[in-house]
């Protein structure tokens, strides 16, 4: 998918690109435009949808705590009714009486205690029973508050009578069944009610349980009120997720959809411990809203339709980007209008370019007006100018680069005269059995090739080991003592880079000062290669020597670090060192830096009296393009 992308990307720009620049001038125009208004006015809608739906937040839970005070007093005038008649000890003491009442006291109850508890109810007129239920035998009921236990036995929440234990049992029903199963108008008992039952306890058994009930249109007004709102819906969920509403509503009531929907979300609320929530359903969006009734283990919902003020914002966006689209069409063609104006010099330089590259060379191009189309056209005379003053240089330097080819080819003819010569002398000398002379000829032949072939800055190894063979080979010849040369090179190794001539001067330095000559013997100098921890090639040639003093070491190493750019804060003593002391050194040192990087070079070690040891640092570079294990030649510079 993203290459697809890509492709379709690269496809436009090149598409774009064969277009003329007044086209890609509009095209940028509308990009320009475009993409900032759309932006922009992105990001109002979502201001506005955030706007209208937190305002429609604020409202849905401001209605829901309105109505959670509503509920909270109805809890409130349920629980003190309780109270009041568990606070009727004559009450009690006849519903735990284990004889059967006379007939008079039982007028007299009625008369009293019983008329308090209908007073009660009376008081409450949101309260439709407060009923009193007692297993006793000897109990006669009194309608509508006194009832025998076995009119409750078959309800489901009968068994957790004795589990209360002075707590307080809610329920929450979609019916108001006759206590007394009596025949009443078909759909009376239909109306959700809420329920409140309590446990009455003498000497630590249930002797009774009261019962208050309450309908939900009472209980909670806004959720089952009789006023109907299209747009937004309460409902109370009891503690096991069970959703009661009003039926009559229109807003859910006919949707079963929405109403799974709403018990769905509200079950996924639950989980996630969030009281607000937007879903959709047929991909009309809702907002969800909800709160805790701790008291009776429910929750008051509030399902908010956000059509409308997605309806709003869809038709003021559409408008917007309507007038996005017009008003951006006008300003293409007025550009496109005024680009054609501005480009017509151009077009004429364009045409001038295409005839200098068919070889026309016009001695001119007369273009009036000034700012950049103009400084062009002024640019593109001198550029003729220029090349045709380049192209009689050009045939200029044709002829003095023949002169110096041929120039280049006397210096070879006088090269290969030495050679010839060289080698005709050392036939000479094997003529008359000078073994010694031709050898020392052979390598001095050797150090003349290799110094006139200067084919380019980089050697490997093992040619320039050869060299310095040579160079021994020859200086041999001054010593009677001769100059023995250790070489302890991997074979491996022998094909790495070097800098041309790096190695050969070190050596004639060591046989200059090491003080090697008539009177030493047994002098040696010993090339060690070998590859360090960082993937490195050290090279170290060491001497058996004179060595170095300690101050003269330290002004050695001084001088070959030294920058060229500080040279001219030496002091007087560094100067004369410099003229007399470590020239070749520094030399090799700076061209290895300036060939590799300043983290490459060498270091002189040394102890007096005993060895000189200069260590060299390089990159591993195979000198033929690089194999495995060998780094490409990008350490080069």
């Amino acid at each position: 998918m993203g290459r697809k992308c890509r492709a379709y990307v690269q496809s436009i720009v090149n598409w774009l690109g064969r277009r003329s620049m007044q086209a890609r001038l509009v095209a940028a125009c509308i990009i320009i435009l475009l993409i900032p208004s759309i932006g922009i006015s992105n990001y109002l809608f979502s201001q506005i949808e955030d706007s209208y739906i937190t305002d429609s937040l604020k409202q849905g839970q401001y209605s829901i705590e309105m109505e959670k005070v509503n509920i909270l007093n109805q809890i409130e005038a349920m629980e003190r009714a309780a109270q009041l008649t568990i606070s009727e000890h004559e009450i009690l003491e006849y519903v735990s009486r284990e004889e059967d009442l006379p007939v008079e006291e039982l007028l007299e109850l009625y008369r009293g205690p019983f008329t308090d508890m209908i007073n009660i109810q009376i008081n409450n007129p949101n309260i439709i029973h407060l009923r009193l239920y007692a297993d006793n035998v000897h109990l006669s009921e009194v309608w509508p508050i006194i009832f025998h236990e076995r009119r409750i036995q078959n309800e489901s929440w009968f068994a957790k009578l004795d589990q209360l234990a002075g707590k307080e049992l809610w329920m929450f029903s979609d019916q108001d069944p006759d206590i007394l199963h009596r025949n009443v108008t078909e759909g009376t008992d239909q109306m959700p009610k809420v329920s409140l039952v309590r446990v009455i306890e003498s000497g630590g058994r249930r002797v009774a349980s009261i019962q208050v009930e309450m309908l939900l249109k009472h209980f909670s007004p806004k959720a089952f009120a009789s006023i109907k709102d299209e747009g937004s819906q309460m409902m109370i969920a009891d503690g096991s997720g069970t959703v009661f509403l009003d039926e009559n509503q229109p807003f859910a009531s006919g949707n079963l959809e929405l109403r799974q929907a709403i018990v769905k979300e509200f079950a996924e609320m639950q989980q996630q411990d969030i009281t607000e929530k937007r879903f959709i359903v047929n991909q009309l969006p809702y907002l969800l809203v909800t709160t805790d009734l701790e008291q009776v283990d429910a929750h008051i919902l509030n399902v908010v339709s956000l059509q409308a003020s997605s309806e709003r914002i869809s038709k003021a966006a559409k408008q917007i980007i309507a007038v996005n689209v017009i008003s951006i069409g006008l300003l293409s063609i007025i550009m496109y209008i005024m680009n054609s104006f501005i480009l017509k010099n151009l077009r004429r330089l364009t045409e001038a370019m295409k005839k200098v590259r068919r070889g026309e060379m016009p001695t001119g191009l007369p273009l009036g007006g000034g700012g950049e189309i103009g400084e062009l056209a002024h640019h593109f005379n001198k550029l003729i100018h220029t090349i045709n003053e380049l192209i009689a240089q050009g045939v200029r330097k044709q002829a003095l680069t023949k002169e110096a080819e041929l120039r280049t080819l006397h210096s070879q003819i006088d090269s290969h005269f030495l050679y010839n010569t060289l080698e005709n002398i050392k036939m000479l000398a094997e003529m008359e059995n000078q073994r010694t002379i031709s050898d020392s000829l052979t390598s001095l032949g050797g150090m003349m090739r290799y110094n006139f072939k200067w084919s380019g800055e980089y050697v490997s190894l093992q040619d320039e080991v050869r060299h310095i063979q040579n160079y021994i080979a020859v200086m041999n010849i001054r010593f009677d003592e001769p100059i023995h040369l250790e070489l302890h090179i991997p074979p491996r190794l022998l094909e790495i880079e070097v800098l041309k001539m790096s190695l050969q001067p070190i050596i004639e330095n060591t046989v200059k000062h090491a003080g090697f000559g008539a009177e030493a013997s047994n002098s040696t100098i010993r090339i060690d290669v070998a590859e360090n921890e960082e993937a490195n090639i050290v090279i170290t040639l060491r001497d058996n020597g004179r060595g170095i003093s300690v101050s003269r070491l330290e002004q050695l190493n001084e001088r070959i670090h030294l920058d060229r750019n500080n040279e001219l804060s030496l002091t007087q003593e560094n100067i004369n060192v410099k003229q007399t002391f470590g020239i070749g050194l520094q030399n090799v040192h700076q061209r290895i830096q300036l060939y590799y990087g300043e983290q490459y070079g060498l270091q002189v070690y040394s102890s007096e009296g005993q060895f000189t040891e200069v260590v060299i640092t390089l990159p591993k570079v195979l000198l033929m393009g690089g194999s495995s294990g060998y780094e490409e030649n990008d350490n080069r510079r």
